[in-house]
């Protein structure tokens, strides 16, 4: 069988960046393709490409763009035709860098653009890539030999704790816990729809703690050293948990540690 193909949404820094890095480390001979807003000012990511020439694609994808996506997308499917695994993990806090504390706080435009990002971008994400994951050959995740070939792809959804309903007791941080509250929902609908496809999809959200990116770091005075995670570690614990994911596990919420995370 032909490599298995990765494409990691968001990947010039942070989760994405570490995504690509470990992929390239720990499952040769498999291809990486790294999308980002500016891929010209992405230091760290092309440094990285340029180490892994022959394994590593990277293209320029703004998730806010449908037409950005959509021609990403053609020129998987000319180049590659089919993927295994996309981690869409590019997000924002909020377009001034800060959650808001109470309702006063609170902006359309920052309602939407978070939004934008966080929810909308993912989604359509899936609107032109699930084609090529129906088209993969299953290369990461669970695949037990008397279920060959099981699924044939796998969309991972990097969600936040703050965004389970069941789980939120401080409030705060609008326009992040409903975009990640909406994204929980988007996941369980594709995972749905894409359960039914044949081959299937799986379509999972994963929740990677709290990690020292430029997203949470100004909030990290109150978080204990033992929970906070870098880059590295936080990707560790999620791809042990993308080997283990089965179509059974489709369609739900997981912390960093395997747990299931109440919607």
């Amino acid at each position: 069988m032909a490599c298995s193909i990765a494409l990691i949404q968001g990947a010039s820094r942070g989760l994405g960046l570490e995504f690509c890095r470990y992929i390239l480390k720990n499952k040769s001979p498999a291809a990486v393709i790294a999308t980002c807003r500016n891929p010209d000012g992405a230091v760290d990511l092309r440094a990285l490409a340029e180490q892994h020439p022959n394994r590593m694609t990277v293209l320029k994808l703004d998730v806010d763009r449908e037409e950005d996506i959509g021609g990403a997308a053609d020129r998987v499917r000319e180049s590659f035709g089919r993927l295994d695994l996309i981690v869409n993990s590019s997000a924002m806090l909020h377009p001034s860098g800060k959650g808001e504390t109470s309702l006063r706080d609170v902006s359309a435009k920052g309602l939407v653009s978070t939004l934008t990002t966080n929810t909308v971008g993912p989604l359509i994400m899936a609107k032109y890539f699930a084609p090529l994951l129906q088209k993969g050959g299953g290369g990461f995740g669970q695949q037990p030999a008397e279920k060959a070939k099981q699924h044939s792809g796998i969309i991972v959804n990097i969600t936040a704790k703050v965004g389970s309903i069941g789980d939120n007791g401080l409030g705060g941080w609008y326009s992040y816990r409903m975009s990640k509250a909406a994204l929980n929902m988007a996941t369980r609908n594709l995972s749905i729809e894409l359960a039914r496809s044949r081959p299937k999809v799986v379509c999972v959200s994963l929740h990677p703690g709290t990690v020292n990116t430029d997203l949470s770091r100004p909030y990290h005075r109150n978080v204990p050293k033992v929970k906070l995670f870098d880059t590295e570690r936080s990707v560790n614990y999620l791809m042990s948990i993308v080997d283990t994911l089965s179509i059974e596990k489709t369609g739900k919420a997981y912390n960093w540690d395997g747990t299931e995370l109440p919607w």
